[in-house]
């Protein structure tokens, strides 16, 4: 019997659902800019594109255009997107989500060691370099702290606290206080975990 992914069935829902709606509208709310195939989004510093046949998304890189159909890819830029609020807009003011949530979320932030965190606690440049390599801007808050844009003008602001005798080194990220007027609660841990995925693959590439 064949495995079912699950992950790869709601990527294919949220491509099918995508294709059901008003692409003139979508192109008004959004303020989109496009050509008869494609859609083109400014998403975690890389251009993408966003095919208006069938869903399927390119990242662009210094090669050309390549895949960018990961699960977190697909979901929150297509959640955005599709749900977005046309009223939508940013207060400049950053909450932790997680008071947004489940008491099992709100436990996610307190694990006992963050690998990341441990990383950037010893070269706390990398964390400066990884930030800025995705456009984010200094903030004057914890130990280091920088606003990256997610997308549509939407950051996540990621704070670095080093860690002493008494507490371990810690990431910490927050959203605007209008976050669910851009994407779903769920979307914003997949669009989380993609944020971790680059700085971690950043950091990795420049520690070769």
């Amino acid at each position: 019997m064949k495995a079912v992914n699950n992950y790869n069935i709601q990527m294919a829902q949220a491509k099918e659902r995508f294709l059901t709606y008003d692409q003139q509208e979508l192109i008004d709310r959004c303020a989109l800019r496009y050509d008869e195939r494609y859609f083109y989004v400014r998403f975690l510093s890389s251009d993408y594109r966003i095919c208006r046949l069938s869903g399927d998304m390119e990242r662009k890189t210094e090669a050309g255009w390549e895949d960018g159909n990961s699960f977190a890819e697909v979901m929150v830029l297509l959640d955005w997107l599709c749900d977005s609020k046309p009223d939508r807009w940013i207060t400049g003011n950053f909450m932790n989500i997680v008071t947004q949530g489940h008491y099992f979320h709100r436990n996610l932030q307190e694990e006992s060691e963050d690998a990341d965190a441990v990383y950037f606690d010893r070269n706390p440049q990398a964390f400066r370099a990884a930030c800025e390599a995705l456009g984010g801007r200094s903030m004057p808050l914890a130990d280091m702290s920088y606003a990256i844009e997610l997308v549509d003008g939407l950051e996540i602001l990621v704070q670095f606290w080093h860690g002493d005798e008494e507490f371990k080194p810690r990431l910490r990220f927050f959203w605007d206080e209008n976050v669910l007027s851009y994407i779903r609660y769920e979307t914003t841990w997949y669009a989380l975990g993609l944020l971790q995925k680059r700085l971690r693959y950043i950091k990795t590439a420049q520690s070769k």
